[in-house]
């Protein structure tokens, strides 16, 4: 059933995984801190993933890319075509080509969800090697 606005009750759709919306954005935003590449004509950089939605993201680079310019956003098992459509004081708003599913959506929130534990259990991970001399890697010290 609509509800006033023309919305989807997401509550009454059972099985269904679709987000609701609220608020006056066309899509609904999942606020993350996430490590991620930008990929564009400049270069290849390192980013922050700071929020992510099916039409587009916002993402912090050291290094603003024009508005206008294309680029590829990589983040865990995203990677997705957009166009720079604002740049402020290092903060850059894609906007995506095409969009993408709730699934990639919730995909990125679980890989947000666990990705402190994932990084805490490969420090152990090669704290431990490091203190027992077994190294992957054959070089002299």
């Amino acid at each position: 059933m609509d509800k006033p606005g023309g919305r989807a009750d997401a509550a009454t759709n059972e099985g269904s995984t679709a987000i609701p919306n609220t608020g006056r954005r066309s899509a609904p935003r999942l606020r993350v801190s996430l490590p991620a590449r930008l990929i564009s004509i400049e270069g290849n950089q390192p980013c922050v993933l700071m929020n992510l939605s099916r039409s587009g993201a916002q993402v912090a680079v050291l290094e603003a890319i024009r508005v206008g310019e294309g680029a590829v956003l990589r983040c865990g098992s995203l990677e997705v075509f957009g166009d720079v459509i604002r740049s402020d004081f290092g903060l850059n708003a894609i906007r995506f080509e095409e969009e993408i599913s709730d699934a990639q959506v919730l995909d990125i929130r679980h890989y947000y969800e666990t990705f402190e534990d994932r990084e805490r259990r490969s420090l152990i991970d090669t704290a431990r090697k490091w203190v027992t001399g077994d190294s992957d890697d054959d070089r002299p010290i």
